[in-house]
């Protein structure tokens, strides 16, 4: 948790940028995983919750009334039967206190409350709603069916609270880079284990292992697979094979709930082979030129068309595309190589603020997303950079035998792909290498003291060491 000072400044600026009515933050319950007495552990709080209200407790609910200027902590104290199977926890009005909030009662209240503000027409200001069991409670305290409170949640507040969380202050930054700590410790750990005969479960289950002994927990669930083209490859009990690459992509949370997200792709005897060079080296210059690239005032929608571009004339060099690059990327023939968007913002959430619709946090009125086109459809990121900002930086090639038939069959771009020389790597699998950009006054840094090896010559010394 940060200083008490950090939550009422936080809350102070959120009634400033919403103006009127009465915000309400619901915090996360306890999920169950096949008994209502077996929850997930650890407990994960809502994220925009802990923004504003940092405590990490289950049941509990933020409420600040704007007009009357109060803000209130809701929820219920634990009881005796509680307290003797979990501990003793402070009550409600101590962890209101111990945030700046001076006014708290039970959730019974709640009701009360929202029904006091209906009477009077005023506004109740809360974000659209991804558990089932929120849902509901929306429903109970406001009449909104579940499937009307994605469109019924409140502009201002998503607006406000994009606004706040997108720039990054001093000591979010340290918490990140707190994180990155975690994440070189994850993916080093991959590396040195890594070798022919180990499953991608014993590896993948041993990086998890390194995130839940540094932080809280991984920050999204650890891909590691040989299918480095299935972008989001679930370990499997698969045995690592001398001679092909795996891909990891993972991250660490620290015990405040900033998150790390990287990736590298390596070989898994250790030794690249010319072949993996020539597709690798790629995007390593897909990787540092965003790097030169971003600076406060671009757009991360041109940065990552410049990638798409140096993709595609790489490719060409490589007998697997044709013709003219800046006609092939506006078709979308880059697609057939990168699918995916260059990167994402990046903060509490490792896709983050997510949940409140990425039109609104990677886009703005100047600049709005193409749903259309196949792999432009998927880039989460394009508004123009700010300071502050924290935004990953993940080029990638993959060769998906899927997405080739598809697309020959269809003839698909073939005026700009060579479908012959497309078939002889369907077998190579996938590359992507993810750092995390924080935008600074006049470009960007890594995030993470120590990077962790993504040069080829770097990885194998590392692996071989």
């Amino acid at each position: 948790m940060f200083s008490k000072k950090t939550y009422i400044n936080r809350r102070a600026e959120l009634k400033k940028l919403v103006k009127s009515g009465v915000i309400i933050l619901f915090g996360n319950n306890e999920s169950a995983v096949n008994s209502p007495a077996n929850n997930y552990s650890p407990f994960r709080q809502d994220s925009s919750f802990l923004y504003y209200f940092g405590q990490q407790r289950d049941g509990l609910v933020g409420v600040i009334d704007i007009d009357e200027n109060k803000e209130m902590l809701i929820g219920d104290d634990i009881d005796i039967e509680d307290i003797v199977w979990f501990g003793g926890v402070d009550t409600v009005r101590e962890l209101g206190e111990q945030v700046g909030v001076a006014n708290s009662a039970p959730m019974a209240e709640l009701k009360s409350i929202c029904d006091k503000a209906q009477k009077a027409q005023r506004k109740i200001h809360f974000l659209p709603p991804y558990r089932s069991d929120i849902k509901i409670q929306i429903s109970d305290l406001l009449g909104i069916h579940p499937n009307k409170q994605k469109e019924a949640a409140s502009l201002e507040l998503i607006h406000a609270i994009v606004k706040m969380r997108s720039t990054k202050t001093a000591e979010e930054i340290e918490e990140l880079e707190r994180a990155a700590v975690i994440g070189y410790k994850m993916h080093t750990t991959a590396m040195r284990l890594t070798k022919p005969g180990l499953t991608e479960k014993f590896v993948a289950g041993n990086v998890d292992g390194v995130a839940n002994s540094y932080g809280a927990m991984v920050s999204f669930p650890t891909i590691f697979s040989q299918h480095g083209e299935i972008m989001h490859g679930n370990p499997s009990m698969a045995e690592l094979q001398a001679g092909r690459l795996v891909l990891c992509d993972c991250g660490g949370e620290t015990l405040n709930h900033y998150c790390s997200d990287n990736t590298r792709t390596f070989p898994v005897n250790g030794k690249f082979t010319q072949r993996q060079l020539d597709i690798y080296n790629v995007v390593v210059e897909c990787h540092d030129a965003a790097l030169q690239l971003a600076k406060p005032g671009m757009k991360y929608a041109d940065v990552h068309f410049a990638v798409c571009r140096i993709i595609f004339d790489r490719m060409k060099e490589l007998g697997l595309a044709k013709g003219n690059t800046d006609a092939a990327v506006t078709a979308g023939a880059h697609a057939m190589f990168l699918p995916h968007g260059l990167g994402h913002m990046m903060g509490m959430d490792v896709h983050d603020m997510e949940a409140l619709g990425q039109i609104y946090v990677g886009f703005d009125e100047e600049t709005r997303p193409n749903l259309e086109q196949f792999g432009t459809n998927a880039l989460r990121m394009g508004r123009r950079l700010q300071e502050g900002f924290v935004v990953t930086d993940e080029p990638g090639i993959y060769f998906i035998p899927a997405l080739i038939d598809e697309w020959r069959e269809k003839k698909h771009c073939a005026e700009f792909l060579n479908f012959d020389k497309l078939e002889t790597y369907k077998d190579f699998g996938g590359i992507r290498i993810e750092d995390d950009l924080l935008i600074t006054k006049d470009g960007c840094r890594f995030i993470g003291k120590e990077l962790i090896p993504y040069h080829p010559k770097d990885i194998e010394a590392f692996m071989n060491a």
